[in-house]
């Protein structure tokens, strides 16, 4: 038996409605495809993603285990969709405590297609990074200031302040900062 659709209000519905069609749309799925991925029938996702049905809490169950996220996840990216504006007093802010990197999330987190972090690596820190860290997204790196040397898959570039590098192909990487005052650099992502 399914359970009662779930939001009370058209914005809700509205939300959901946005946030699946986004979230197919970001991995490039048709309909057909997310039918096939979710057990639920592509009639009902697309009355689903144009409004005209409130999904119930089964169909949403089985459209978030298709895309591979808890449902919970899935609603709170529905309701947080509208949030456009992250003031920095509010942007997550994670030091690691063995380097003193810092790692600033400054696009508000929404679910969009771009991510951009701001990131601080102090004097003399190296930071290496598996292939699989990069396996689901693309990214280029932007020094603001300071000198970053950056090595792709064996490959060694250095970054002074203004260059920008996209990134190729999923490979191991190193961020290695060889001055004596930290170097700051954005970091812009969307996925694969």
């Amino acid at each position: 038996m399914d359970l009662p659709a779930v939001g009370d209000t058209d914005d809700t519905a509205a939300a959901i409605a946005r946030r699946v069609r986004l979230e197919r749309e970001n991995r490039r799925w048709s309909l057909a495809e997310l039918a096939e991925r979710s057990g639920v029938s592509k009639a009902m996702i697309s009355k689903v993603e144009r409004c005209e049905a409130s999904p119930t809490a089964t169909v949403l169950g089985r459209l978030s285990g298709a895309f591979g996220l808890p449902l919970s996840v899935l609603l709170a990216l529905a309701e947080r969709a509208e949030e456009r504006l992250l003031r920095r007093d509010r942007q997550p802010v994670w030091c690691d405590p063995d380097t003193g990197y810092v790692r600033r999330a400054v696009s508000p987190q929404n679910g969009g297609h771009l991510e951009l972090l701001e990131v601080t690596l102090p004097a003399g820190v190296r930071v290496p990074y598996p292939a699989s860290a990069f396996a689901f997204q693309h990214q280029q790196i932007w020094v603001l200031s300071g000198r970053l040397d950056f090595t792709e898959g064996g490959r060694a570039q250095v970054l002074e302040q203004g260059d920008c590098l996209q990134l190729g192909a999923p490979s191991d990487c190193v961020f290695y900062n060889p001055g004596p005052e930290p170097v700051q650099y954005v970091v812009a992502l969307t996925r694969r």
